[in-house]
């Protein structure tokens, strides 16, 4: 198997948003997915995008991706923040969720950035033992996740 790390392109998304509702269904939320795909191809290929990743493909199928933006620190400047990695269950113990989460932090030291942030829930194991493996890695215990939804 041939596993290649690149840009995502708008031909990716829907692979992407069927990946998407695999995680939620993890996360033990399918419901919580409320983005079409007009809005998710728009906010990534549109005249203004927000969001980039790459893609993870196995012999011409998306397996994985990472999806990121750029976010700004008042005390650090600019920082990747890491909106979701992902690789679809099959395809999991293969080093790809490695080969993407470098890919990341190899994107921060071209454009520079500051660090690279994300969050991953509290009882999520094999997510946590994964970043764990990443020298320097912190955990934050301080800071409360909040959100208001419109």
């Amino acid at each position: 198997m041939n596993i290649t790390i690149r840009k995502a392109t708008e031909k990716d998304t829907e692979k992407m948003m069927e990946l998407i509702h695999e995680l939620a269904l993890y996360e033990r939320a399918p419901e919580a997915v409320t983005v079409s795909v007009e809005h998710f191809i728009e906010s990534g290929f549109g005249a203004n995008p927000v969001w980039q990743a790459f893609v993870a493909d196995a012999d011409n199928e998306v397996v994985g991706f990472a999806l990121y933006y750029t976010r700004y620190s008042t005390w650090k400047g600019q920082r990747m923040y890491l909106e979701d990695l992902l690789v679809t269950e099959r395809m999991r113990g293969k080093k790809i969720g490695k080969f993407l989460f470098d890919k990341l932090i190899e994107e921060c030291r071209t454009k520079k950035y500051s660090g690279l942030v994300w969050q991953v829930l509290d009882w999520n194991e094999p997510a946590i033992n994964f970043y764990k493996k990443y020298e320097g890695v912190q955990f934050e215990k301080e800071w409360l996740n909040c959100s208001i939804n419109f």
